[in-house]
């Protein structure tokens, strides 16, 4: 049901792609808006791991450098039935952690310094184990299609914007097209930001089940996901603000903390329902 939501998802981000680039340039603006994300969607597929782990300055680390910690993914990988995946650690006291590649045979995971202090053994295992369901899910290829697809529509429209405040012309016909094409280039991000947080969302829950599967134990997620989110909000990301927004969808919990309104836009679920889910797991009742 995730898998099919998710699709459904990308497939309206899609066609908010193609509208936008249709009411931009018509027929022509449409095919430029898909050679546009398809470009951008190549770039994405085979170099944003590397780009990501750039930017955080993650080191990689082996059997002899980290024993516990690579120690702990390789047997968890196996349970998993997944290759072996590069084992990364972030110089950052922010507990977070991410997987990212584009399948499960170019993967990697990195845990921060700061969810290493934070977390006990256990925990670390039940969010090694979700970072490794996003892998064996396909998530990250998922993710990085819908970021992409929206990054596309916000350059789009932001280009509309260019347009309607100095395109040229006269007459009323002008004034109501532009203004049109205004309010699109307004309305369409908004749009695409909120598909995009939705699609990011139904993963996260999906992430939760399999890997809770994996470690054998949902309470070991469940707990490290309380202490992550007190920990998430008292020490951020020493990135800057665009480089944890382009990336929050990535982290095991949102590095963009705030509430009311700002949580429409946030790329996780509320916290304490994915602990309510997977203690009722404990239970046998379902994701």
């Amino acid at each position: 049901m995730n898998t099919l939501k998710s699709l459904f998802l990308l497939a309206f981000l899609s066609a908010i792609l193609v509208w936008v680039g249709g009411m931009i340039g018509g027929k022509g603006g449409a095919m430029v808006a898909l050679v546009l994300a398809g470009v951008m969607n190549f770039v994405s597929y085979w170099w944003s791991d590397k780009i990501v782990l750039k930017m955080y300055k993650a080191s990689e680390v082996g059997r002899d450098s980290a024993p516990e910690l690579y120690s702990d993914v390789e047997e968890l990988a196996q349970i998993a039935g997944l290759p072996m995946p590069r084992v990364y650690v972030i110089p950052e006291q922010a507990p977070n952690a991410f997987a990212t590649g584009r399948d499960p045979h170019h993967s990697a995971v990195a845990v921060t310094q700061g969810i290493m202090r934070l977390l006990n053994r256990n925990e670390l295992k039940g969010v090694i184990a979700h970072e490794l369901a996003h892998i064996k899910n396909r998530d990250i290829l998922i993710g990085s299609v819908a970021a992409t697809i929206a990054g596309a529509i916000s350059y789009i429209a932001y280009m509309a914007q260019f347009a309607a405040i100095f395109g040229g012309g006269g007459g009323d016909r002008r004034g109501g097209g532009m203004l049109g094409l205004l309010a699109m280039a307004i309305i369409a991000p908004m749009a695409a930001m909120i598909v995009r947080m939705a699609i990011s969302r139904t993963r996260e829950f999906g992430a939760d089940k399999t890997g809770a599967e994996i470690c054998g134990n949902p309470l070991y997620l469940a707990d490290a996901l309380r202490k992550l989110q007190a920990g998430a909000s008292r020490v951020p990301l020493q990135v800057s603000e665009q480089a944890a927004e382009s990336t929050a969808h990535m982290m095991i919990v949102s590095p963009m903390i705030g509430g009311g309104f700002a949580k429409l836009f946030s790329t996780h679920p509320p916290t304490e329902e994915r602990v309510a889910r997977l203690e009722a797991m404990v239970g046998g009742a379902s994701l």
